[in-house]
């Protein structure tokens, strides 16, 4: 292990020992959130710590057994010793590494869903459709909500864009990798010559945030309202209940129309501007960090994507974890623990690697 990483573990167990002290101590107890929030620092410290001690016990235990190897009446029983201590210290290693991964903080938010049409005309508005489905299959069997915030439905079905809120507890640590390029491959009931069609759409996942957490000048939001279109009977064609909001610096708009009081509208349409604003800023500090991971938007060509559905073959392809799963009517159900999987076992690869080059 790294000494940059052997100095980080030590400099927590001192810090436990802190903790420990100052919980010690009646006065504490008097102040409830002080106390609540050095329960919480020990309760995620504490693990580390003890990890830590099994790997120096394991350590011991190796330096002992080499000590052990230079007497030659006990070299065949050390050298068994050796390699379990090694083994050990090896999976205590793995262990301590991961306990040292850094929390993403809103793993455990509600998120705003986006999907939109890309390349390909009516097919991709199907697929945009069949997206949205597929998202919300996996949401009803987590038991999550989704409430549609804004939708632009397309002539032939599917929809050009669509906007959708998840409610529900680790819906962004669940869906936060399906962010990107999806391309669908197939032959469109309109083709009479059986030639399979390529066609885009493109996700964005958000994690809701506080509005009063992401720093916006109201003077540089350009709120406009309008009458709202599509389904809603007459009434939407007698009040300006829609709102479209432009935030000048970025250039961020975003607009909801869905519900039939503007008051509502405005609410949903801060809280996804609040939510693209933040997103942005995480974008960029990823890139300067030179993160693997730099947009979460792809631009809908057919050559940007992350995913490849090929109904004809039946699979589905997922370029970042190099994974092909032969069930694409089951994805596309909502069966998507396999792939949600693979993506946070790449994501944590990655993240190991960075921390072991540290």
């Amino acid at each position: 292990m790294k000494p940059s990483l052997v100095a980080k573990l030590a400099s927590l167990e001192t810090r436990l020992g802190e903790i420990e002290a100052r919980l010690a101590d009646p006065e504490v107890h008097r102040s409830r959130d002080t106390f609540r929030k050095l329960s919480q620092e020990r309760a995620e410290i504490e693990p580390v710590v003890r990890a830590f001690g099994e790997l120096r016990r394991a350590q011991g235990d190796l330096a002992a057994a080499e000590d052990m190897a230079k007497d030659a009446s006990m070299r065949a029983f050390a050298e068994e010793e050796i390699a379990a201590a090694r083994g050990r210290i090896a999976a205590v290693e793995e262990d301590v590494q991961r306990m040292l991964l850094p929390r993403d903080p809103n793993d455990d938010k509600n998120l705003f869903l986006e999907i939109r049409a890309g390349a390909g005309g009516d097919e991709s508005a199907l697929f945009a459709g069949e997206l949205f489905r597929m998202y919300a299959r996996y949401a009803e069997r987590h038991r999550w909500q989704v409430e549609i915030v804004s939708e632009s439905a397309w002539e032939a079905g599917g929809y050009k864009e669509i906007i959708a809120r998840v409610i529900g507890g680790g819906a962004y640590s669940k869906l936060k990798f399906e962010s990107g390029g999806h391309r669908v491959q197939r032959v469109p009931a309109t083709e009479t010559q059986g030639r399979i069609h390529t066609s885009a759409a493109t996700v964005a996942v958000m994690p809701e945030v506080d509005t009063a957490a992401v720093e916006i000048n109201p003077a540089e939001v350009r709120v406009d309202t309008y009458r709202a279109s599509g389904a809603g009977g007459q009434h939407v064609n007698k009040t300006d209940s829609a709102v479209r909001l432009t935030h000048l610096p970025t250039g961020i708009v975003v607009e909801c129309q869905d519900a039939r009081s503007q008051h509502k509208n405005r609410e949903q349409a801060w809280r996804i501007l609040a939510a693209r604003i933040k997103q942005k800023q995480m974008a960029e500090q990823a890139a300067k960090e030179a993160s693997t991971r730099k947009s979460l938007i792809g631009t809908g060509d057919r050559s940007d994507r992350i995913r490849t559905y090929n109904f004809p073959q039946g699979r589905v392809t997922d370029h970042r974890a190099n994974i092909t799963l032969h069930k694409i009517e089951a994805i596309m159900d909502g069966e998507l623990d396999d792939l949600v999987a693979a993506l946070a076992a790449e994501h944590q690869a990655e993240q190991l690697a960075a921390l072991a080059g540290a």
